[in-house]
């Protein structure tokens, strides 16, 4: 389908219905969030904007995109938004969505209805203040919750960047703030939407390798400084920036190069590291391959490029090097329990020997370890293995595109993919690997029902957080 304004073609296919297996992707009712009948937006959706650095700036580009949205107003505590251009220019000069943005509001101002897009620094005096019908969070994860959740309690519909939330307790509340005003959400994993998800959820439901008893998934990151301690020097705060704003409920400390752009993902205060950057992406088609739920135990090891004794070493300031984190599923219906193992800092697992010589392990990628074969990144190794396989019927519900669902739903059709029902059970899960880091060597055991460990009962202070004055969650 084409959109008129833009004329840039989109992906808009149908759903492909499916009774038999649709729970797989629509996980929660249609009523429960934004469903048919539900919500009756306006002729035009307006869109507010919190957090408009580099991911915010990709967002706003695919959202442009749609007719039926006009982005009104963003926040920023950075001060480098010309809202006349609406284009985001970093430390480094780049300049993403100059092009696609000055493009948009050419066309807008054509429109004597057109105002322009106001600006805020505080996101909270920007949704005091505007009219809109939903935002967009992409901040950074300290951030989520309290702009998503003040948003969500006004009754606004919601798209927040991965991970959803920085602590457990947050994706609870995330869930179940967006169940009970059936609001249309989404998590920012646009691979959710991808036909790869789905032919390996297929291929695994026709018994392509037996019963899955392993999952191995990798990643290169963190590609920002990790195993660091909190820098000494305080240099003066840019004119660009309003700092206190910037760092939200963190705990207040001085201003530092050191921690942006990107590099707050290493910082525990800021960030969630290189698992909560890459695993609410890898582990959304394991969860929806496999039906996990809540897993029952979680342990965590890792490694310092750094001459310190690893014996003593906690992570205080920022996230290691390098991790693995093992988590154990109980057995789900006729599926048998299942670990999951995350690998980062380059660690990959012992590669297979069902690989041909000549291929080589990415730098990315997800194992799938079952008790007739095995998958890599998607296709049955070796490659022999896979040619001679019958592939089973798309039986999936098909993705009209992962920007399309959270608009869709806006309009009252089904759920989004990655709606915060099922987000929120995927960051949690996330989140719980960050927590057996601070406890290395030890095996948490985790009681998923009542959110608690049960065997280390100091671990459970890490399932919330203290917020600096002013920025409590809203009640």
């Amino acid at each position: 389908m084409k959109n008129e304004t833009s004329g840039i073609q989109l992906s808009r296919r149908q759903f492909v219905k499916s009774a038999a297996v649709s729970t797989a992707f629509t996980v929660v009712p249609r009523y429960v969030l934004g469903g048919a009948g539900e919500t009756a937006p306006s002729e035009k959706i307006n869109v507010g904007i919190i957090g408009v650095g580099g991911q915010g700036t990709w967002d706003m580009q695919q959202l442009l995109e749609f007719t039926e949205l006009q982005v009104i107003a963003v926040a920023d505590p950075a001060k480098r938004c010309d809202y006349s251009k609406w284009w985001y220019k970093d430390d480094r000069g780049t300049e993403p969505a100059k092009e696609s943005v000055e493009k948009y509001y050419a066309e807008q101002k054509q429109s004597a209805a057109y105002k322009g897009c106001n600006t805020y620094a505080d996101f909270r005096e920007m949704l005091e203040k505007e009219k809109l019908d939903a935002v967009l969070v992409a901040t950074t994860d300290n951030l989520h919750a309290p702009a998503a959740l003040t948003a969500m309690k006004k009754g606004l519909h919601v798209y927040c960047e991965k991970p959803l939330t920085h602590t457990v307790d947050e994706a609870r509340q995330m869930a179940q703030v967006a169940r009970e005003k059936k609001l249309a959400t989404q998590m920012g994993n646009s691979g959710q939407a991808s036909e790869g998800t789905r032919r390996v959820a297929e291929f695994i439901a026709d018994g392509a390798i037996g019963a899955v008893r392993e999952v191995h998934d990798w990643t290169n990151r963190p590609v920002w400084p990790q195993g660091i301690d909190r820098p000494k020097e305080t240099p003066a705060v840019p004119e660009w920036i309003n700092w206190d704003l910037w760092l939200g409920p963190a705990p207040a400390r001085p201003y530092n190069p050191v921690y942006l752009p990107v590099a707050w993902r290493g910082w525990w205060d800021f960030g969630t590291g290189a698992l909560g950057d890459m695993g609410c992406h890898t582990f959304d088609p394991i969860f929806r391959a496999l039906k996990l739920q809540q897993p029952v135990s979680v342990e965590a090891c890792y490694a310092n490029q750094v001459p310190v004794d690893l014996s003593e070493y906690k992570p205080v300031e920022t996230f290691p090097h390098a991790s693995i984190v093992r988590y154990e599923f109980p057995a789900r219906g006729d599926m048998p329990a299942v670990t999951l193992t995350w690998y980062d800092g380059w660690i990959r697992p012992a590669r297979p020997v069902e690989l041909e010589e000549e291929r080589k392990m990415d730098k990315n990628g997800v194992l799938y370890v079952g008790d007739k074969g095995k998958i890599l990144e998607g296709r049955i190794i070796p490659e022999s293995k896979m040619q001679q396989y019958t592939q089973p019927a798309k039986t999936l519900p098909r993705s009209p595109g992962h920007y399309n669902e959270w608009v869709n739903a806006i309009k009252g059709g089904p759920a989004a993919g990655a709606n915060f029902e099922f987000a929120a059970l995927v960051t949690q899960v996330v989140l719980l690997g960050n927590i057996a880091l601070r406890f290395p060597a030890n095996k948490l055991k985790w009681d998923g029902q009542k959110m608690e460990f049960t065997n280390l009962p100091e671990a459970n202070q890490y399932l919330r957080r203290p917020y600096r004055d002013g920025w409590a969650l809203p009640v």
